[in-house]
């Protein structure tokens, strides 16, 4: 399945929820956003159907965004219909980690095979300021729970934000000496509630090189340009929205969780799924990709889209 530049799609990033049980500051609006009615939200079933009929347009990789996945009722129900879809490879969800110490090891027995742990800052205070309201002793035990399911490779997302969080960057590089995790470093985007945030607080990934100097190239994975430090259990990855578009690379589709096919993060083309069904449904996911654009515009006046990230898929 091949868009108009010839990229080979084979990602789909399923947003099952706009809700989350935190209100990062870079992502929501302080006071949240107003709950849908479920007849407004995908259905298990469809969240299922959705999947299967990506993975027959070539669709390998599925992961499961929010919102807070985790606080989707049925989400389990929706990892075990994906995770059964023949010919997907990897059932993935991002979190922001918090209800893992409950529900790490079952989503390991419903077919989760990878998980992204969000964490922007190690310490507690700084943390309950970004999130608003998060603990981040429940994301710590979070990763111990994962770990002890038997997640591998496990990833922790940092948002990199100039004045916030950036005197921390030794501190996450230096957790992969003894972790097997890979601590990605994402540069902040001009879109939703940070659109209109002071330029110092855009910083590029490639500080983090500067800051530490002993990590070395590695291969790359997917959007990320990876490093070590050498000798050290874990990996450095550093995605870079802004800095160095990887829109060439892309290989990726978003459907949000009121079903609508986002063929880019930041376009604002979107089409509607809902009440399509086998051949007709897989046309419309076709047509979708072909609306994929050569690359976003982030760094000639922002992002397109009109949506927060927590109602497109973080």
């Amino acid at each position: 399945m091949q868009d108009n530049c010839g990229r080979t799609i084979r990602y789909l990033r399923l947003s099952v929820t706009d809700l989350c049980n935190y209100r990062c500051r870079y992502c929501m609006p302080e006071a949240g956003v107003e709950k849908r009615a479920h007849r407004d939200i995908l259905s298990v079933e469809e969240c299922v159907e959705i999947g299967r009929a990506a993975v027959n347009c070539g669709v390998k990789k599925i992961r499961l965004t929010g919102g807070e996945p985790l606080v989707r009722r049925g989400i389990l129900d929706i990892c075990r219909g994906l995770s059964a879809i023949e010919g997907l490879e990897e059932l993935c969800m991002t979190t922001n980690g918090s209800l893992l110490p409950q529900l790490a090891a079952v989503l390991k027995e419903a077919g989760v095979s990878r998980l992204n742990v969000s964490l922007d800052t190690l310490y507690p205070d700084r943390f309950s300021s970004i999130t608003r309201r998060g603990c981040l002793a429940d994301v710590l035990a979070g990763l111990e729970a994962a770990e002890r399911a038997g997640f591998t490779h496990l990833k922790c997302n940092m948002v990199l934000i100039g004045g916030l969080n950036d005197d921390e960057i030794g501190d996450f590089v230096a957790l992969t000496e003894h972790h097997p995790w890979e601590i990605r470093f994402i540069e902040l985007m001009p879109m939703g509630q940070c659109a209109d945030w002071e330029q110092h607080c855009f910083l590029p990934a490639e500080e983090v090189l500067r800051r530490v100097p002993a990590l070395r190239p590695c291969e790359s994975s997917g959007t990320a340009a990876r490093y070590r430090v050498p000798g050290w259990r874990g990996t450095v990855g550093l995605i870079e929205p802004m800095s160095h578009r990887f829109c060439s690379r892309c290989d990726r589709i978003r459907v949000t969780a009121d079903g609508k096919l986002k063929p880019c993060l930041h376009s604002d083309a979107e089409l509607s799924l809902r009440g399509l069904h086998g051949a007709e449904l897989e046309n419309a996911i076709r047509r979708g990709i072909a609306q994929k654009p050569e690359q976003h515009h982030l760094t000639d006046g922002g992002s397109d889209t009109s949506r927060n990230m927590n109602e497109i898929g973080g």
